[in-house]
């Protein structure tokens, strides 16, 4: 080992010591009336947006719209990143990181196809009716999603919650 880096790890062994984190992509499909496309997963007593896991070499977005055809049989185009959710890590699982995307307009659920293995149902609903149905931190992340939507800018949230931006000026490129 070169004497200049002694201390340092090689780089399996460095990347081997990083945490590792858990991530998830969800899709925001709204109909033309604004209501949420929402899906009832046959494993939990809640409803969610429609989406999942990430595999292990697959980026956020690419997740979302395998989802999207797993879950719904929809070939939709992945938009805009709406929402990043960091949540923190629990006695049972490690930290997790949540992506919502906008996956546009659906005119009608004609060409929705369920997929019954993993899923219950689906429905289109106001977001109010919507927040009702989801986990908070769900509730949460649409509730930011659709502000995203509304402004154009990306919401960044902490278990939840928006990260607000420090008081003064904002950082410009040079």
């Amino acid at each position: 080992m070169n004497p200049e880096r002694a201390g340092w790890l090689e780089p399996t062994e460095y990347y081997a010591s990083l945490p590792s984190f858990l991530a998830g992509a969800a899709a925001l499909i709204t109909d033309p009336r604004g209501r949420v496309l929402l899906v009832k997963p046959n494993y939990r007593d809640h409803w969610n947006l429609p989406g999942g896991v990430l595999d292990g070499a697959e980026s956020p977005d690419v997740a979302c719209a395998r989802e999207i055809r797993e879950e719904l049989g929809l070939a939709l185009v992945v938009g805009a990143l709406l929402v990043v959710d960091w949540v923190a890590p629990t006695d049972i699982r490690r930290a997790w990181f949540g992506f919502v995307f906008d996956a546009g307009t659906l005119a009608g659920p004609e060409a929705i196809t369920l997929q019954e293995e993993e899923l219950d149902g689906y429905e289109f609903v106001a977001p109010t009716e919507a927040y009702s149905r989801l986990t908070a931190n769900t509730a949460d992340r649409l509730r930011a999603a659709l502000d995203a939507q509304a402004t154009g800018r990306t919401v960044n949230l902490v278990n939840g919650k928006p990260v607000l931006p420090p008081a003064g000026p904002t950082p410009t490129s040079r």
